[in-house]
């Protein structure tokens, strides 16, 4: 239920009387506010869907038991969080459309493992720099978390090593429309750092 409150269509709603999902690519996440509404409303979009992740997952503190038991405490965490991304992915309160969960996924990733939340928010932000591709950097992200978890840091945890499989198959999988986009050069840009591609572009034409 906490998932599933659909921020950025109630934002659109409420302050533009417009829904966002009927513009732009049509997501109610945080990019497409971005693309539609500008940052600010975009900004506040991406905060929220990841307080939703962090909030349901750190629901664990009003059970005792789990407050003392570190393995099943990351169970619940994990199985909490899971729930919050599928409410954001199909909202109970806005018809079953809403976002990719990828600011959910993060905001839970932040609540069970910050370190390995931060490394994943560098992927995203290099990628970010380099392409301005808000999706490509999501899916590297979300890939990256996988390896951090399997490979970098080798968390014991079974189910938490099974969750990260989950969550580099559920972005790729939210993402395919645009990894489409980008495969055929059609997949649109974010505004940003729009200065230092118009010196490159001066350069070039030097």
């Amino acid at each position: 239920m906490i998932g599933s409150v659909p921020t950025a269509v109630w934002v659109s709603k409420g302050f533009f009387g417009i829904d966002i999902r009927d513009y732009g690519s049509g997501n109610a996440g945080a990019t497409n506010t971005y693309r539609v509404l500008g940052s600010k409303w975009g900004t506040f979009v991406m905060i929220v869907d990841m307080l939703k992740g962090v909030i349901a997952t750190s629901l664990y503190i009003l059970l005792p038991y789990y407050l003392t038991d570190q393995w099943d405490r990351t169970n619940l965490m994990i199985g909490l969080g899971l729930a919050s991304v599928l409410g954001h992915i199909f909202p109970i309160w806005a018809g079953f459309k809403g976002g990719k969960g990828v600011a959910t996924l993060f905001g839970m990733a932040l609540a069970i493992q910050p370190i390995v939340a931060v490394s994943c928010v560098g992927v995203f932000l290099l990628v970010l720099y380099l392409t301005r591709f808000v999706s490509l950097s999501s899916i590297l992200a979300g890939v990256s978390f996988m390896v951090f978890i399997l490979f970098v840091f080798n968390e014991k945890e079974t189910l938490y090593r099974v969750f990260a499989v989950i969550v580099a198959l559920l972005i790729v999988l939210t993402h395919q429309k645009n990894i489409s986009r980008i495969l055929k050069g059609t997949e649109s840009k974010v505004p940003i750092l729009k200065y230092r591609d118009r010196r490159r572009q001066r350069k070039r034409n030097v």
